[in-house]
This record gives structure tokens, C-alpha cells and sequence, in this order.
């Protein structure tokens, strides 16, 4: 049974003390859709315009991702134009054209309704309900948001967090979602909202995973150079939901090892503009990472 991602499929400009590159693939779907691949088939529902190049369904369908619910409207794809700074953590952005994005409506054809892993990424959390409604019987549901549906649509996300498993924020998110400064008390404050786990992304300082009873501190991969971290954050996502789709089971052990191959592949994707490195990437790299994380964190 393959992973349902409801997301965007995005163009990029981007400008990082590495360079710049103009209108890349990107997007939260994406993103997501590209890192989750390599453990699972994906099933990807997003909007694009007319301007979306056809060698990009032949792109992702390459990767295991199936397309069919890739709608395509009159229009433009939704653009981003951003960049970063020495300090890589945060991004500045300097535009944002929703284009066809602005008019998007999930619909989630028949095939995909079965879904039993669903990943919800960055959009309007009615959406996001919208989407559930739409699906059978999910077996495990996670979402992401972001700091504009916080201000913005505080209430609507407080449902969708009554309907998921798992919620995904970054520390900043996760503070301004709740008000706390602690991220443990910010932790458990989610939780009491309805999600059984929350994961906190770190960026280079790795993400935490807090359950009922406990928690798991991840570092990050070290890395010495990086690229442009755009993506990184859903990349992160689809190595996690992927792992735990590919093992069928989400008790806590795996959950563990989920946050550690979803740091793996954040790792892999910051080394490169856009999908660059994640077009090349191989399933033995991956493992080989994984076994040196392993080792990096281990201490006994």
C-alpha cells in the first residue's frame, strides 16, 4: 500500500553563499514525495500549471511516485524566490506567487482513498481535514504546518490535530504554537491536543521525537558543507514516514530508528540545489549513512 502526500509541487529560485538557481523543482510534496521513494511506493496529490514541464512526470514517476493525482490547471506553478545567509537555518523570502496554487482543492481519486499512511504537508489545515474526509481508513496519519496557518488559522489546526497521529514543526513552530519556551512543555502540550507523537525539527541540531512516556534526542549528520537546505525539513519527512510505511508497524523502537533515516536523508538532500543530489542518491548510500549516524550517536 503505498504513502498519500497532499502537498505542493513548487519552482525554486534560490540564492545560498553556494550559488543560485533559477526555477528549480521544488515544493513540499515534492520534497517529501522524492526522500519517501526510496523506502516506499508514494502516491502524490498536488496542482501544477501549464508551464510544468513534462520531463518532471517522467521524473518523479521514475522514482516510484505515482502522478495520477497530479491535477494541471490554466495558469502558472506556484513560484518561490528566497535565499540564505551564512547562517543556513533560516531562509529570507522575497516572493511568493501561489498562481494555480491559490485555487487548489484536493481531490483524492479512488485509488489513492485506500491509503493507509497519509502524510498531510504544508497547506490550509481545512484542507488538510478536507483531505481525511476523503480517505477510507488510514492506519497512521501525520501533518506538517507552518508559521502563517499558526497565526492565521490557530483554530483549524487544533482540529486537524484531533484527526492525526503524528504532528512535524520546527522548534520556532512549536513555540509559537503554543506559547512555551520549552520545547518538552511545547512537546507535551501538542500532545494533549490529540497527536499520540510530535516530532520537533532541529535543523543541524537534529529533531526530538516525544511519546506518551518518552523521548528521543537525534542529533543531525555532520556535515561540512552545505549546499542549499531547501526541502530539507520535508525531505526529513519522507525518510521518516517512508521507513515507517516500509516496516508497517510504528511502535516506539522504529519510530526511533524513522527519525534517524529521516535525518539521513535531510543530510543527503542539503548537499545540492533543488533535487539534485536526491536524483543520484542510491539505496546502499543511504544504508551506508544510517550505519554512521548509528555510530556517530552511539555510547554505552
Amino acid at each position: 500500500m503505498s504513502i498519500l502526500v497532499v502537498g505542493s509541487v513548487a519552482f525554486d529560485t534560490v540564492e545560498t553563499p553556494s550559488g543560485k538557481r533559477e526555477r528549480a523543482l521544488g515544493g513540499s510534496a515534492t520534497f517529501f514525495s522524492f526522500s519517501a521513494s526510496f523506502f516506499h511506493p508514494v502516491n502524490l496529490v498536488a496542482v501544477v500549471g501549464e508551464d510544468f514541464p513534462k520531463e518532471n512526470f517522467g521524473l518523479l514517476s521514475s522514482h516510484g511516485i505515482d502522478t495520477r493525482g497530479l491535477k494541471v490547471l490554466p495558469g502558472k506553478t506556484f513560484h518561490w524566490q528566497g535565499s540564505y545567509s551564512n547562517d543556513m537555518n533560516e531562509a529570507t523570502t522575497h516572493s511568493t506567487c501561489l498562481n494555480v496554487f491559490e485555487q487548489f482543492r484536493p481531490e483524492i481519486i479512488e485509488e489513492y482513498r485506500g491509503s493507509e499512511y497519509v502524510f498531510l504537508a504544508n497547506i490550509d489545515p481545512d484542507l488538510q481535514m478536507e483531505v481525511l474526509r476523503q480517505i477510507k481508513k488510514p492506519k497512521l496519519v501525520a501533518c506538517d504546518t507552518m508559521n502563517f496557518w499558526i497565526e492565521g488559522k490557530r483554530e483549524a489546526l487544533l482540529r486537524l490535530f484531533k484527526m492525526v497521529d503524528i504532528v512535524v514543526l520546527n522548534e520556532g513552530e512549536a513555540r509559537q504554537l503554543t506559547g512555551q519556551p520549552n520545547l518538552m512543555r511545547a512537546a507535551r502540550m501538542i500532545r494533549n491536543w490529540g497527536p499520540e507523537q510530535v516530532v520537533i525539527k532541529k535543523g543541524e541540531h537534529g529533531a526530538l521525537l516525544f511519546g506518551a512516556d518518552s523521548v528521543f534526542i537525534s542529533p543531525a549528520y555532520p556535515m561540512e558543507t552545505i549546499v542549499d537546505p531547501t526541502g530539507a525539513g520535508d525531505t526529513f519527512a519522507g525518510g521518516f514516514m517512508g521507513y515507517l510505511a516500509r516496516e508497517g508497524k510504528a511502535d516506539w523502537k522504529t519510530m526511533r530508528r524513522a527519525v534517524v533515516y529521516g535525518s539521513v536523508m535531510a543530510s543527503f538532500n542539503v548537499e545540492d540545489f533543488s533535487l539534485d543530489r536526491m536524483k543520484t542518491l542510491s539505496k546502499p548510500e543511504i544504508n551506508a549513512r544510517y550505519r554512521e549516524f548509528v555510530e556517530f550517536a552511539h555510547f554505552a
